[in-house]
């Protein structure tokens, strides 16, 4: 039985539990874009919700990190490249294993995470080069999940940002992706920045413009999308921080799109990370939002001529104008998930679900997208059943997202000049 969070918290985390909440923002406000691994909104609180205490080696130097990084933050409101200032020094690597313990003793009084398995996707034996692990996840922003998102059989409890980034943590470490695509990004700064680039991630964030978090009381800044990969395994060649557009407007959605060069193989391909516009009646502005991300990639992959990746939450079920779009783009995508049906034509009964006020939803809104002529999918990582969900559905004391984590193993195609 669960027993409140802030009584099971090792000293590692007692700080981030004791400390105070970040500041209000004063209402909504445009917000620059950031990129890289440094700090970027004009301001914006970073103080939020710092990890770490002097008494374990790992969070210690976490917590000097942190604690430093916020009154940076705070000091200089403008990407120190845009400023002119002098690159940060590299921060001290990490371990990812003892991270994840220390997280699971933080956890130790919920419910432990559920099992999930990967499909074996792949119609020959496997060999070649190290296959691109690449996750997809709306992560949940703290805010939202607060004070606007009305999850009415979800306990406040479950939500606490002192454990919920815990679980969010113990997620992407246990699946260890080469590339993580995040939505709802409302703790870049305090969290994820700090502590993934000390694990080997390159680390970009772009936050909404006008991020409905800043709506909420003592909120911790605007979320928006964030893109990581390891260093050890790609360089960065080019980065583009998307607004989207629809009907010739700039609207508060956006995309990240990087190209990056696999060192092992040499070869370039695109990835690329995006959020569209949520609620029933929106379609045709999703639609919109979609083709202009689509018209932006065409442009970055020289018309298909560079393998791209796209994974979003795209607010859509397969039904929509904007799935369909993406099939049928000259891009020539396809859904990665839709491989687990037994016809791979289908796509999965529900990537989200949750109970509001109005109702169960259960809805397929989360894709990874890939140029099914220059990559392969080796493998895909099954869903939570129902049974596993529970009759409470998400968010919940053993998972912390309304939305379910995708995960992809990708490969190249032997033929680098194999045509459309």
């Amino acid at each position: 039985m669960y027993q409140g969070p802030a009584r099971c918290l090792c000293p590692l985390l007692r700080r981030a539990a004791t400390a105070s909440t970040a500041p209000e923002t004063g209402g909504p406000r445009p917000c620059g874009a950031c990129g890289g691994s440094r700090r970027a909104l004009d301001g914006v609180s970073s103080a939020g919700c710092p990890m770490g205490s002097g008494s374990s080696r790992l969070y210690s130097a976490l917590a000097k990190t942190l604690s430093s990084s916020s009154s940076a933050a705070a000091a200089a409101p403008q990407h120190r490249e845009c400023a002119g200032q002098p690159e940060a020094a590299p921060l001290e690597p990490i371990d990812p294993q003892e991270l994840l313990e220390e997280c699971q003793v933080v956890l130790r009084r919920r419910p432990p995470r559920c099992q999930r398995d990967f499909v074996d996707l792949r119609q020959k034996a496997a060999g070649g080069p190290r296959p691109i692990r690449v996750m997809q996840w709306n992560i949940l922003a703290q805010a939202l999940g607060e004070g606007k998102d009305n999850f009415v059989q979800c306990p406040m409890e479950a939500l606490k940002w002192e454990e919920r980034k815990c679980l969010i943590l113990e997620e992407i470490l246990a699946y260890k992706p080469d590339i993580l695509c995040l939505q709802e990004v409302d703790h870049y700064f305090d969290t994820f920045e700090p502590l993934l680039s000390r694990l080997g991630y390159q680390c970009t964030f772009f936050p909404k413009p006008w991020s409905p978090c800043l709506d909420v009381e003592r909120n911790n800044g605007p979320d928006g999308c964030a893109l990581f990969f390891l260093k050890d395994r790609f360089e960065l060649i080019n980065s583009a921080n998307i607004r989207l557009t629809a009907m010739k407007l700039k609207t508060n959605q956006v995309a990240i799109a990087q190209t990056l060069k696999c060192h092992e193989t040499g070869r370039l391909f695109c990835i690329a990370v995006t959020h569209l516009k949520a609620r029933t009646g929106w379609e045709r502005f999703r639609s919109a939002q979609g083709c202009d991300l689509l018209q932006n990639l065409k442009s970055i992959t020289q018309g298909a001529k560079i393998p791209l990746i796209i994974c979003g939450d795209f607010n859509a079920e397969p039904t929509e104008e904007v799935y369909r779009e993406f099939s049928n783009s000259s891009l020539n995508l396809n859904s990665a998930y839709k491989l687990l049906s037994p016809d791979g034509q289908s796509e999965p009964p529900y990537t989200t679900w949750k109970i509001r006020p109005s109702g169960e939803c259960r809805h397929t809104l989360d894709y990874i997208w890939y140029s099914q002529h220059a990559l392969n999918v080796n493998s895909a990582l099954g869903l939570l059943t129902e049974e596993q969900i529970g009759p409470n559905r998400l968010p919940s004391f053993n998972y912390p997202s309304d939305h379910l984590s995708l995960v992809c193993d990708f490969s190249f195609n032997q033929d680098p000049d194999r045509l459309l």
